[in-house]
């Protein structure tokens, strides 16, 4: 079985769209992706496609693959450690129930920072 054109660009779409996740830190250090079949089950392509964009963010060092353990964001990879990226998501949660918009978070978050640094 040959791999088309269209495989091929959707495996490319794949890896970018987990790529950028790790990059801009949405996917922390040792944070675990979704598995293979369930990446492909989730955006509608064969397991082999998945597989392909999985392969190649692990020869780009971006994830490490075990067995037992699954994939998940190799260290270093991310700029931020999962813990953070954590408790990122908590303080969205907590602020959107409050009625808080990103640019009174974003704006909060820098005035704390500024005064602990």
């Amino acid at each position: 079985m040959s791999v088309t054109e269209s495989d091929a660009t959707t495996s490319s779409a794949i890896y970018e769209q987990f790529r950028g996740l790790i990059a801009s830190g949405y996917l922390g250090n040792g944070e675990r992706l979704p598995t293979v079949r369930q990446t492909a089950a989730d955006l509608g392509v064969s397991p082999g496609t998945a597989a392909r964009a999985f392969k190649q963010l692990e020869q780009e060092g971006l994830v490490v693959t075990r067995t037992g353990a699954g994939t998940r964001v190799a260290d270093g990879a991310s700029p931020l450690p999962k813990h953070v990226v954590t408790k990122i998501r908590e303080l969205v949660q907590v602020a959107q129930a409050a009625g808080a918009t990103a640019d009174d978070v974003h704006s909060a978050l820098r005035a704390i920072w500024a005064a602990q640094s």
